[in-house]
Parts: structure tokens; sequence; C-alpha cells
């Protein structure tokens, strides 16, 4: 059989439109909508650099759909200024435009982190993201590394005593658990940086500055952000959670700063409140020489524990600077409890100290608890014009509460439970006895020489020393955390 030309030619065009039927598919380009998968949902670089050096590890990015896809870019969200350095497909940088992946595919991604661990302005944790655009779709990957040397404690329990050293500071990221039974030693020198989603929670004990050394070194509690003055938010409230004493835990703290704390955070059914520090039922806090600031929730927050403090200054909490509630029994010395409010805090509602016998549920209904407490040599001030000091008392339980040679800033009426001796009342609407503390802007409490408290005070044994570790008379006693030099 015999083909003519004509249909020679007509073989050959069928053929070649059947070989390019299968091509043109494959080389089909999704150009709308589609998604993106990775091999890992965070790409933690997990070695603890004690030397200079880089670390390298990698993701995959899938193209899980059935069509050809190209990446407008795979980039770095802190660009140039990253830690991070990428390596996409063989393509170096930190901004690789237009990749491909054809259909049901993948390409590999590895990132190498650089880090001077001895930097100290290196933040503990090195953080970045991996952003891949897909259709003018975003789709990334957080990127995490240790950066400063120091010891980093991750959702770790204490179940036998432990005593931390003073070489390298101390990263508490997720939590940290002091069991029962366990102590939790936290010498003087120590310093402790806490992530946003961290917080002690004490089952055992917590002891911090008990190592009975005589030079005041405190032990400082803060957020690991060390890069706030970049974003402008020094001493910003709320950067990690706080401390929290279980029922039946035990605090001992001395010679402590405890700031920017009071951040929500949750553990297994807890849901805690946002406090700088809480006392659950029956346990006891112990707490001298010590300052808790810029919390965005409470400063102490007692929920029918105990809290024994002297020479202890509360201030610029965004709730109480001192909560007692459903009682307790409660012994609170020579300290000052002061709220001006910031420009990351306002105050405008809550008082600054609330001393209640019941909680209230929320539902109409209370639950009442015997209170017994005794606040002496004691400031409490603030701006709110109501007053700042609440007190008050529900049948059902006992209450007692004491003020003993206190500057009380209150409102107009104060309930019969309440004992006042030889008070300094700065009361509404006119709050003639200011304080005079030096300067509230920039959290000096010390007293001026004018301050109505100087010198009424009382003499309490073994109360020696102020704030500042300067000694106090056997007589003339300032009220406050401060003695006036």
């Amino acid at each position: 059989m015999k083909l003519n030309v004509k249909s020679i030619f007509f073989v050959i065009v069928a053929v070649a439109l059947i070989m390019l039927q299968p091509s043109c598919k494959k080389d089909k380009i999704l150009t709308t909508g589609g998604v993106l998968t990775f091999s890992t949902d965070t790409l933690a670089f997990d070695t603890v650099f004690t030397a200079a050096g880089s670390y390298t590890s990698g993701l995959l990015i899938y193209n899980t759909q059935s069509q050809e896809i190209v990446l407008s870019s795979v980039q770095l969200k802190n660009g140039a200024n990253s830690y991070f350095h990428l390596n996409v497909n063989g393509f170096e940088g930190n901004n690789i435009p237009n990749l491909k992946i054809p259909a049901h595919d993948s390409i590999y991604v590895f990132a190498t982190v650089n880090i001077n661990p001895t930097d100290t302005l290196t933040p503990f944790l090195v953080t970045d993201e991996l952003v891949a655009t897909l259709n003018g779709k975003q789709f990334s990957v957080p990127f995490t590394a240790y950066g400063q040397n120091a010891h980093y404690i991750i959702s770790d329990s204490i179940y036998s005593n432990t005593t931390w050293l003073t070489d390298k500071p101390y990263v508490v990221m997720h939590s940290c658990v002091v069991g029962p039974r366990a102590k939790l030693n936290i010498p003087h020198g120590c310093k402790v940086y806490m992530h946003q989603d961290a917080r002690f929670f004490v089952y055992g004990e917590f002891n911090v500055g008990q190592d009975n050394k005589t030079e005041r070194d405190s032990v400082v509690f803060q957020g690991d952000r060390l890069d706030r003055a970049y974003f402008g938010y020094i001493g910003y409230p709320g950067e990690w959670g706080g401390i929290y004493l279980v029922p039946g835990g035990l605090g001992n703290i001395k010679d402590a700063v405890i700031k920017n704390c009071g951040g929500s955070t949750r553990y297994y059914n807890y849901g805690i409140p946002s406090a700088a520090i809480e006392v659950d039922t029956a346990a006891l806090l112990v707490i001298k020489n010590s300052t808790v600031k810029n919390s965005i929730g409470y400063g102490i927050l007692s929920m029918q524990g105990n809290v024994v403090a002297t020479n202890c200054l509360v201030h610029t909490t965004g709730a109480q600077a001192l909560a007692v509630i459903k009682g307790g029994f409660d012994s609170i010395t020579n300290c000052t409890f002061a709220n001006y409010g910031s420009g990351a805090i306002s105050h405008a509602t809550n008082g600054t100290v609330a001393i209640l016998n019941y909680f209230n549920n929320g539902d109409g209904t209370w639950n009442p608890g015997d209170l017994y407490a005794v606040l002496t040599n004691c400031i409490v001030y603030g701006t709110l014009d109501s007053g700042e000091t609440i007190c008050d008392s529900l049948k059902g339980a006992t209450a007692t509460l004491k003020f003993n040679n206190c500057l009380l800033n209150m409102g107009t009426r104060i309930e019969p439970f309440v004992q006042m001796n030889n008070c300094i009342i700065s009361q509404a609407p006119t709050f003639k006895f200011d304080p005079l503390f030096v300067n509230t802007s920039v959290g000096d409490f010390h007293l001026q020489s004018s301050s109505p408290a100087l010198g009424k005070g009382v003499s309490v044994p073994g109360v020696t020393n102020d704030l500042d570790g300067n000694m106090r008379p056997g007589s003339a006693v300032d009220i406050g955390c401060y003695q006036r030099q």
C-alpha cells in the first residue's frame, strides 16, 4: 500500500500532536491558589553553643499539587540582618526568587546559623522566619536557635535538691517545676531570664538569696528579650509569667528583683491569673528586701495563702500590687505598695492593695476564708480618687485586719473589722498626706525630706535595715521600705 505525500503529512502531524499532548500537560503551571507544606513546623537548632561556630539544619518544601508551581520568593523575614543564612536547592542568599517545584515534588532548604556565644548583645533565643510565597500567599516556618552561652532550662522538672550556679545566666523556656520534697536554691548573683511562656511552679521549696552572703547582690528575674531597646519597649510588662506557689508550696525569697512579668501562661489544667507571684491555698511566701515591679497583672496575689513580707517595694502593676483574697495569715512589715501607672500600664480602676476574707465566684456566690493580717510601717498610695486601700469581709469566716503605723490612701469608709493604730490616713476627697516620693515617674520611691512618713514608724524586732541595706534607728523609724539617710 502506497501513501501519497498528503497522507504522509497528516500522519506526521497526528504523531506530533500525540507526542505534544503529555508534554503540554506536564508543563502547565499553577498560577492561582495552591498550598505549600513543610517537613517540620519549626526548624530548631538544638545545639547549645559553647564556642564560636556554626550549625546547619534543613527542611523540605513540598508541592502536593498535580501541577508545577513557581515560588516567587523564598526568604528570611529578617533579611540581611538575620543570624541565619539560606541555601535553597543550591542557590545561596536570604531572598531567592522564582523557584520551581514540579508536581508532587519538593525542594531542599538548608539553613546555617552563626553565633558568637560570648557576645552579650546576642539574644538568648535567636529567632527568624522562613517565608515562601506562592501566587501571592505566604507560608512560613519559624527558626529558633540558642544565642548566648547560658544554662537553658526547657520544660524542666526538679525532683531533688538543686543549686544553680552563677557562672552563666539561666534561661527558662516553657516552665520550671520544683517537685514535692525538692528544693531549688538560687544564690545571690544569679541572673535568670524567662521566655514569654515561662513560669516557675513550686510544689516543694523555692529558695532565692538564702546563701547567707552579706553583700547585696540581687537575684534578678526578667524577660529574655534583650533586644527591647531596638523595638523601643525597654521594661515592657508581661514579658513572662511569674512564680506560682501551688497549694502547700514554700517560697523563701530574699534580695530579689522580679520585673516585667505577669503574663498569662498555662500549665496542665492550671489557668494561672496574671501575677508576678501567686501564693495559693496554704502555701507560704517569705519575701524580704525585694522589689516586684512592672507586672501587667498583680504584684503579689495570695489566694488563701500566707505571706510574710519585709522591706519590699511593689509598684507599677496592672491589678493590685498586693491582693489578699479569701483570707489567709499575713504579716507585712516596712513595705511600700505604690501605683501611679506608666506608658504601658494603666492605673484607672484597681486599687493598690485589696484585703478580703472571701473570693467572688463571679456568679453571685462567694467563698469565704478566715483572715488574719497585720500591716506595720507600710505605705499604700496611688492616684485613684476613690482611694487605694480596699478592705472588705463577709459572714461565714473570721476577719481581723490591723494597720500599725501605716500611711494609707483610702476611701471615706473604714470597715468595722479594720483596726487602725497610729496610722496616717490620706483620705478622699482631699488626700492631704501625700508620702512625697522622690520621683514616681522613674520608679524612685525613696522619701523626700518633708515626707509625713519620716519618723512615724515603730521599731520592729529583727527589722534593722531597709531595702537599700541602710540601718534603721531604734526609734524614729520611717514608714515604708526606705529609711531616709
